[in-house]
């Protein structure tokens, strides 16, 4: 673990998430037995959800062992271009919002994969695609500051365009706008995203970098290989 981001794994979901395996407590025994000193703790959320406190109250009877600090955090979609998250209202005790791009920020709400790519073979620029994608993540940005962007960008391939289709300025517009809010960006191992390139804007704009195995499972907790490579990338570009 030569890069001190490694130390870390901001985004690590239990079986509060209807999709993942493990207990907070497998995670974070998970956590210390591989040697890193943080964990957040994430699970997904929808404005129904309900089970919040319930999950913080857990997280506080968990045993920590020395020397690894627990981090709590729960992950939302962007629901739209004007920044709207899918969330709940939330109680004290919650350490970042991990802000993600499960669908298509749209103008009246959620778009999935298969319809961007129906409406971009029917004539929806790719342009006007991406700077409405890239608008909805600083809105988000701004109307949320203090959290976290998760995975951001993997929305791109699903929808038939690349990282490296965005162009200088959107990238730096963007990172302009997660240093102005304080907000972390995290390099995913799942999806192998943000790019080097897109980290090295990151870096430029002054804003801080966080690792992340997005597991699902206590084994993957802060395994990486797509995240070393990323950041080995950036750190000599």
């Amino acid at each position: 673990m030569s890069h001190e981001a490694l130390r870390g794994d901001h985004h690590v979901h239990s079986t509060f998430s209807d999709d993942a395996v493990s207990t907070l407590a497998e995670n974070v025994v998970a956590a210390a037995e591989i040697g890193l000193t943080t964990i957040r703790l994430v699970d997904h959320v929808r404005q129904s959800t309900t089970w919040v406190p319930e999950y913080l109250a857990a997280v506080r009877a968990l045993e920590v062992p020395e020397g690894l600090t627990v981090l709590t955090g729960v992950e939302a979609k962007i629901l739209s271009v004007a920044g709207d998250l899918d969330i709940p209202t939330l109680p004290p005790g919650i350490d970042r919002i991990l802000i993600a791009d499960h669908q298509f920020p749209g103008v009246d709400g959620p778009l999935g994969p298969s319809a961007v790519r129906e409406r971009i073979a029917d004539g929806w620029a790719a342009a006007d695609v991406l700077d409405q994608l890239v608008s909805a993540l600083i809105s988000s940005m701004r109307r949320h500051p203090g959290n976290q962007l998760a995975h951001c960008f993997s929305l791109l391939p699903k929808i038939g365009l690349a990282e490296s289709d965005l162009g200088v300025e959107r990238v730096e517009a963007w990172a302009r706008a997660a240093a102005e809010t304080g907000t972390l960006v995290e390099v995913n191992e799942k999806w192998g995203c943000p790019e080097a390139p897109t980290l090295a804007a990151l870096r430029a704009a002054g804003v801080e970098i966080v690792a992340s195995t997005d597991s699902h499972i206590a084994s993957d907790v802060g395994r990486y290989e797509r995240v070393t490579a990323l950041l080995a990338e950036e750190d000599g570009s």
